[in-house]
This record gives C-alpha cells, structure tokens and sequence, in this order.
C-alpha cells in the first residue's frame, strides 16, 4: 500500500509542532514559516498555517452510540501501535471526543478506535483491527 497525503489547516505552527511531533510522536520533514512536513507512520501529513483560522467543533454523526466528529482523518494501526499512542495521548492529558474504547464488539468491523482534536479543532482517528480482513467486511 502506498502512503497517503493529506493538507490541513492549523492557526499555530508552534502548536501543530508541538501536537504532531511531542505529543504524537511524528517526525518532522520540511518546513517553511507556512507549513511542516510530518511522517503519520509513514503517511505524509502537511499542517498549513491559516493565521485567521480558529479552532471549531466538527458536526457530528452517531456511530455506534457515540457522537463521531466529522471530518476527521487518522491511520488503522495494529493493536500495539494503537495501545501505545492512546497511553501516549492520555500521559500528556489528551482530552479526548470518544475515549478509547473497542467499537462494534463481537460484530464484524470490531475494532478498537479513539477521537481525539488536534490544538486547530482537526478531528483525529485511530483504530485497530483484529485482522486486517474486517476493515472493508460487511
């Protein structure tokens, strides 16, 4: 599978650094005084600055019986990846959307996911499958 890309406004560079790269764990590519390069497990993520953006609530949609933000992008890691990054969230005092939890359980599609936004009021989510075989099961 080839890496994906994605461009995201944030209004703080220091802050996006900060997120992406202390809190998540991303490491830094290229920059400029508008944008930073970062590696999302081998993903390219780009934050751009928008100066005037504020950060805001994303609509939300039930899912499972919880409220999921949308839009929001994230990356399907396996389980250990997964349960380091939500106790690497939660250490630096994350304020999660939906806790980490494991969604659909005993139903095909069960997986582990979590939401959480980034300091711009990005949506993130990360999720983790028992086998890479149910990510498109119906």
């Amino acid at each position: 599978m080839r890496p994906f890309h994605i461009a995201f406004p944030v209004h703080d560079l220091a802050a996006a650094r900060a997120f992406y790269g202390d809190v998540m764990g991303c490491r830094e590519g290229r920059s400029s005084d508008s944008w930073i390069d970062f590696d999302l497990y081998g993903h390219q993520i780009v934050a751009h600055l928008d100066p005037a953006g504020k950060a805001h609530d994303p609509i939300r949609n039930p899912v499972d019986g919880h409220d999921v933000p949308v839009p929001h992008f994230g990356v399907i890691l396996d389980r250990a990846d997964w349960d380091d990054l939500a106790a690497r969230l939660k250490t630096a005092g994350t304020r999660f959307v939906i806790e980490p939890y494991v969604r659909f359980a005993g139903e095909v599609g069960e997986q582990a996911t979590m939401f959480f936004l980034d300091p711009s009021g990005n949506a993130l989510e990360f999720k983790s499958f028992a086998s890479d075989d149910m990510i498109f099961a119906t």
